[in-house]
């Protein structure tokens, strides 16, 4: 019997979005159920393994404490091994402090939670599956103060290609990106994300 590992899409909005839930992903395999980032609206049923997050000091960490707590777990950035599940958290260019995406690694397979990032983040080369920011459509959105940002989808699709991704799923979706998807605009390269879609790695 061929193993699997199940990527489901809790959420696909960036902060504060008029139409969806905060971006999140729920990762089940071999009996172990981790989620990442989330948020009201976009957090899983039962129980989970693990609560990781990209960002320890972003808008929603209050939130994602307390979801997290009625799972019993804590909303950390950090590492996660168990068995031939390796879940390592890897900088990205962002903002003025730390933040991450993660490299999971699954019976010789790699997927890619990377939601918010300014620079396309090297080490997603080669990914079997990723999920990356759509915040901007076609021009980045730059923060205050030149601290950083996000990439836009344009910019995200040329170099997700360039660097050997599989397969792009988008999964941070800003309100450029919204009005994008309205006009039947499409990516140059990966596809748009669904909430609640299940996205499946064959191992």
């Amino acid at each position: 019997m061929t193993q699997r590992a199940l990527l489901t899409l809790l959420g696909v909005g960036a902060m504060n979005s008029p139409r969806y839930r905060p971006a999140g992903l729920l990762v089940r395999y071999a009996r172990r159920r981790i989620t990442f980032d989330g948020g009201p609206g976009a957090e899983p049923d039962g129980p989970l393994s693990g609560w990781l997050v990209t960002d320890e000091q972003a808008e929603l960490r209050s939130a994602l404490r307390w979801l997290a707590d009625r799972h019993g777990c804590t909303p950390v950035m950090a590492p996660y091994h168990a068995g031939d599940l390796r879940i390592e958290p890897l900088p990205v260019a962002h903002t003025s402090h730390p933040t991450c995406g993660y490299r999971i690694e699954i019976g010789g397979r790699t997927a890619v939670w990377a939601p918010e990032f300014w620079e396309f983040p090297s080490w997603a080369a080669g990914a079997d599956l990723m999920f990356a920011d759509a915040a901007g459509w076609s021009a980045p959105i730059r923060f205050r103060g030149g601290v950083g940002g996000h990439a836009s989808v344009r910019r995200v699709s040329a170099d997700a290609a360039r660097y050997g991704v599989h397969r792009l799923v988008f999964a941070h979706i800003g309100r450029p990106s919204i009005r994008a998807i309205d006009a039947g605009e499409q990516p140059p390269f990966g596809e748009w994300g669904t909430c609640g879609r299940t996205y499946t790695l064959r191992l």
